[in-house]
């Protein structure tokens, strides 16, 4: 997500398009701390984007416990979670999202674009899917669309769902993918994008030596050498 200061040309928060009057309460779920507390500044100062922050968590326990409580009309839902991910935070708040009266509706706001997270998602009840480069106007209006039943999606985003709905035909299964976790996807996919060691950490906001870890886990686990032969195997599997 973009800068605070500039994601709308000012030093103030969002506001949404519609201006004052609207009210929706979110519960923020991403395990970076500092992302969640930019985040907080940028939307949630209610007067102004109508938006109020009732709950924030870090993993899916956290999350569920915390949504289960607060039962806030839309939840941002980070892809990648400590505990299960995002998927598994969906599947165990199923009964709140399928509440006739008060429905729990989930907005995924993640770093990832990849197809595959978007899918899991949104088949797992997920009402539409931004990635961080949003701005905090952008976001503002997300949630209140999603608050009042709309799909939304990042342009890019929503063709993986339109052909995803529009097979029939389930899709492979590559058990060498599978054996990486979804971190572990990630830096793949960025790796395989030509991203610095420290591009990739600043990204996805963990340490380089974490960013080598990864590395050298993925590197293990698919019988490659190198980042070349890293590139190679993900172009091939368009993850790129």
């Amino acid at each position: 997500m973009s800068d605070p200061t500039e994601a709308n040309g000012t030093a103030g928060p969002a506001e949404a398009a519609d201006g004052p009057g609207r009210h929706v309460r979110v519960v923020l779920v991403d395990d970076h701390r500092m992302f969640r507390t930019g985040v907080q500044a940028e939307i949630g100062q209610t007067e102004q984007t109508g938006v109020e922050v009732v709950g924030e968590a870090a993993d899916v326990d956290q999350a569920v416990t915390v949504i289960t409580a607060t039962r806030p009309e839309v939840v941002l839902l980070d892809v990648h979670l400590p505990g299960g991910g995002g998927v598994e935070v969906l599947r165990r708040c199923a009964p709140l999202m399928g509440d006739t009266e008060q429905p729990v509706r989930f907005l995924a706001l993640s770093v990832s674009d990849a197809a595959e997270d978007v899918i899991g998602v949104i088949r797992g009840g997920a009402r539409g899917y931004v990635t961080k480069t949003i701005t905090g106007t952008d976001l503002v209006n997300s949630i209140f669309r999603v608050q009042e039943g709309d799909a939304v999606f990042s342009p890019r985003l929503a063709g993986f769902v339109l052909d995803a709905f529009a097979s029939t035909d389930a899709p492979p299964v590559d058990e060498d993918l599978d054996r990486l976790t979804q971190r572990e996807r990630e830096v793949l996919r960025l790796i395989a994008r030509g991203y610095a060691y420290k591009e990739i950490a600043k990204q996805l906001y963990i340490s380089v030596k974490t960013v080598e870890s990864h590395v050298s886990a993925v590197l293990r686990k698919l019988q490659l050498s190198n980042r070349h032969e890293l590139t190679r195997w993900a172009t091939a599997r368009r993850l790129v």
